[in-house]
Formats: C-alpha cells, sequence, structure tokens
C-alpha cells in the first residue's frame, strides 16, 4: 500500500525550502534536458544525412578515369579505358560476391543535359540509360506507372521513365504522360512512367530532372555499342562493398593491361566508405552528448546529495526523535533515500518532457522534407528509458551518503541539538 503520510512528509519537507529544492532539481532537469536536444539533434543530422544516401549504403560506380599514365606490359602510356560488355560478362563469372550489376551509358556527357521536346513545350534534361534493376539498385519509387522492365530491353523498345520535374515542364498538371511521346534528339520515345527518388537536396533535383530509357536502346539508337559508359554494383548480404571495390578493380587492371599503380585509369566511387565515414562521426556525436549531458547530471546528483547532507543536519533533532520512539535504522534510511529520488525523478522527468516537447515543435516546423541536412530529430523510447533509469539509480546513489550518516545519528545526541 502507498504510505500517505510518507509522501507529505517528503511533500512537507521539500516545501518548507522551495528555493534551495528548486535551484538543486535544476541541475537535474538541465542535464536530461541536455541529453535529450544533443541526441535529438545528433539524429535529426543522421536522419538527414541518411535520406542524401537514398537507402544506398554500399553500391560501388567505377568508370574510364585519366589516360594511364604508366607504360605496362609492351603498351605506352596514354591509353583511355573503356569498359564493355564482356567485362560486365567477365565479373559476373569470376566474382561470385556481386549481386547487382549494371552497365550504364549517358546519352551526352555525364549528366549532360539533352534536348527534350513534346509539342511546344521542351527542356534540357539528363538522359540516361539504365536496366530494369536499377529500381531496386537506386530505391525509386514511381509516382504513376511502370519502371523499366526485361522486355524493353531485350527488344530495344523506344520507352523512357521520367523524373518529376520532366513531367511538370513537358505535361500539364492534369495531364496523364502515360502512352504520351516525347522526342529526344529527334527519336521518339513512349513515356510508360514516372519516377520518384528516394534522395533529398541536390541529389533529388538531379533525379527528379531525368529521363531513363533501356540502356540497351540508348547504344544501339544513339551509337554507343563500343563502350559502357559505367559500371554499378552492390555486394551480396554478408560482403563488403570495399573489398569488393578492389576484387573488381584489379580485375579490370589486370584485363586492360593496365598497372596496379596507375590509380588513375578506372575512376570509383564506394558508397560504403561514406556510409562507415558518417556513422563514425554519428557515434562520435553520440559519444559527446552522453558525456556532457552525465556530467552535468552527476553535477546536478552532486548538489542533490550537499543538498540531503543539509537535510539530515537540520534534522538531526527529528531523527533523535524518531529513533527514540523506535524507528528503525532502515526506515530512516528510506526517509532519505525517497526524498532524494523524488528530486532527481521528477527533476529528470520534466527535463525528459520539455527535451521531447521541443524536439516535436522543431520536428513540426520542419515537416516531413526537413531542412537541408537536417530532419526528423527525435530520441528513441530506449534513450528515454535509459535515462530515466540513470536517475533513479543516481538519485539512490546521491542519498546513500546523507542516509548512512542519518543512520547513525544518537538518539540522546540528537535530542541534545540546538
Amino acid at each position: 500500500m502507498i504510505d500517505l503520510d510518507k509522501w507529505q512528509e517528503i511533500y512537507f519537507s521539500l516545501r518548507q525550502h522551495k528555493l534551495r529544492t528548486a535551484l538543486t532539481a535544476f541541475g537535474v532537469f538541465w542535464g536530461v534536458f541536455m541529453l535529450v536536444t544533443l541526441l535529438g539533434a545528433g539524429n535529426g543530422l543522421k536522419n538527414g544525412v541518411m535520406r542524401t544516401f537514398g537507402g544506398q549504403t554500399n553500391t560501388i560506380y567505377l568508370w574510364s578515369g585519366s589516360p594511364t599514365q604508366i607504360p605496362y606490359q609492351g603498351l605506352q602510356r596514354g591509353r583511355r579505358i573503356n569498359f564493355n560488355d564482356d567485362d560486365v560478362s567477365l565479373i559476373r563469372q569470376q566474382i561470385p560476391e556481386v549481386d547487382i550489376l549494371t552497365g550504364n551509358n549517358d546519352l551526352g556527357a555525364w549528366d549532360g543535359a539533352q534536348y527534350v521536346v513534346r509539342g511546344e513545350k521542351n527542356g534540357a534534361f539528363p538522359t540516361k540509360g539504365t536496366h530494369a534493376v536499377t529500381v531496386r539498385l537506386k530505391n525509386y519509387s514511381l509516382q504513376t506507372g511502370r519502371f523499366l522492365n526485361e522486355a524493353d530491353e531485350t527488344e530495344k523498345r523506344k520507352v523512357a521513365v521520367i523524373g518529376t520535374r520532366v513531367r511538370e515542364t513537358l505535361f500539364a498538371e492534369s495531364e496523364d504522360p502515360i502512352g504520351k511521346n516525347i522526342e529526344i534528339r529527334g527519336i521518339y520515345f513512349v513515356v510508360v512512367g514516372v519516377f520518384v527518388g528516394p534522395t533529398t537536396g541536390d541529389n533529388a533535383q538531379e533525379e527528379a530532372e531525368t529521363v531513363l530509357i533501356p540502356n540497351a536502346t540508348l547504344r544501339y539508337t544513339f551509337n554507343q555499342l563500343g563502350w559502357i559508359g559505367n559500371l554499378a554494383l552492390t555486394p551480396k548480404a554478408g560482403f563488403s562493398a570495399i573489398v569488393l571495390e578492389k576484387k573488381v578493380k584489379d580485375l579490370m587492371l589486370e584485363r586492360h593491361h593496365i598497372h596496379p599503380d596507375d590509380v588513375g585509369a578506372i575512376g570509383s566511387f564506394n558508397l560504403q566508405v561514406a556510409y562507415e565515414k558518417f556513422m563514425g562521426l554519428f557515434t562520435g556525436i553520440r559519444i559527446f552528448s552522453w558525456v556532457v549531458a552525465v556530467g552535468t547530471i552527476i553535477a546536478g546528483v552532486v548538489g542533490v546529495g550537499n543538498i540531503m547532507l543539509i537535510v539530515v543536519k537540520e534534522r538531526t533533532k527529528e531523527i533523535g526523535v524518531r529513533k527514540a520512539l523506535g524507528a528503525t535504522s532502515r526506515s530512516i534510511v528510506l526517509m532519505i533515500v525517497q526524498e532524494a529520488v523524488v528530486i532527481t525523478a521528477v527533476a529528470g522527468y520534466s527535463g525528459l518532457v520539455v527535451g521531447v516537447l521541443l524536439l516535436e515543435t522543431v520536428n513540426r516546423l520542419l515537416g516531413k522534407q526537413g531542412v537541408g541536412m537536417f530532419a526528423q530529430p527525435e530520441v528513441d523510447f530506449s534513450t528515454a528509458f535509459t535515462a530515466m533509469l540513470l536517475l533513479v539509480v543516481a538519485g539512490v546513489l546521491a542519498a546513500m551518503l546523507p542516509a548512512y550518516k542519518a543512520a547513525k545519528v544518537d538518539p540522546i545526541v540528537a535530542l541534545q541539538d540546538e
């Protein structure tokens, strides 16, 4: 049962020294508030950065780099290496760790805009050759219609999937683009779908302004049969993209007779490397947040302990009377511990609530999309539970020394205390 007398006694004791109690509790409140806001801000930064990855955390991109700089196996420097269909087949045959592998071409320069026309409307948009599996590789979703499929590539169909910005430019707001023709370099393509990329920021804008067509169609239609512009690949589950990148590059260096030290001949970018760097940064931010906040909480808890020592000193005669009337040392300890726990728990919970309310307010102001590389600041339930558990433990520890001193009070000496 709940001992109402004991709780009333705690309330009366705290009420007697309102300012002292408030100042003591503020240290604990501020520590928990800092913990929640720092962790929430760190998670907001993490969410924003992760959205720029668009769910791609281990994709590898390879492309033809600068001309060779080192003569090798009787071949002169200055050779430019181009990937081809045989390279794709060789990678598949000799490196079983590969999951998704696509060879892609751009119409014109890398990300170079092409003049796209529909009736009297037109715009300049990057046009890229791609594959059906790209919807999984890039985590695209569809606003309407469908994505490219294997039959489109096998039959070299003149079909296109367009980004949302392309749709807004070439079609009226109420117009359904599916089945309509667009013209690229004098060739007509049928729009079969409108896709939406998962990324944010500049990457999202780039994807929204992109036209995707089957890579086989692009190569045959625009005379790019002799080469593949770039390779995109991912490892199977359980394999490292960093290790896979090295294996693929070593294989390509050997196949094209490139010196192993000629690092610029094949360009590459590994998303796993960037992802792990960011994860390390966020781990550091989280550790820093805990260190700062826990340090502040400890300072507040030390203040609670000091106040409880003062309380014991002030209530020495009262404690002596209690012991003279038969109160046990255990009941005296529990009285002091409960008072300390109440201060820390109420102050800490208030800091937790205020911190969460602040994060929710910021979250609502930012909206779902966030701002730049900051989105959806939040603190998960496990963090809140850990913070409250820490507070209870801290409250008990803060009260142990004062409680021990109270339990050791001699009733005769205490009754003589002035």
